[in-house]
């Protein structure tokens, strides 16, 4: 576990690493809606358990899970204490860290309140 944890803390930390959660609810959004449409198109109804669509809620999940425990880590790099004023890398890191963890809260939250609907409704509607 720890040469996970300073492996992850060795990583570099760019603003793509900040899009990574907010691309997988977009991901999972236009999935849902995808999904949907060939379920009606198909059947007229929703799957009785929709089986794809929960491995696909549980992937997306997954992927936002890992890129907030991964800011989680670099977040607590050790370093000195706020106020960040030097604009130093450690600096910067934490913030898009702290950024990232946000985003990956955020995304979560969408990916389960698009979800939802799934579990109610039942036929197209």
């Amino acid at each position: 576990m720890r040469r996970l944890v300073e492996r992850i803390r060795r990583l570099s930390v760019s603003l793509w690493t900040l899009i990574v959660p907010p691309t997988v609810w977009a991901g999972h959004f236009l999935f849902s809606y995808l999904w949907a449409a060939l379920n009606c198109a198909k059947a007229g109804r929703f799957a009785t358990f929709p089986t794809l669509y929960v491995a696909g809620t549980v992937l997306a999940l997954l992927l936002i899970a890992a890129a907030g425990a991964i800011a989680t880590v670099q977040a607590n790099t050790p370093g000195d204490p706020p106020p960040h004023e030097q604009s130093t890398d450690l600096d910067r890191l934490r913030f898009l860290a702290v950024a990232t963890q946000l985003l990956a809260v955020l995304s979560a939250i969408g990916v389960v309140f698009t979800a939802t609907p799934v579990a109610f409704l039942t036929d197209c509607r």
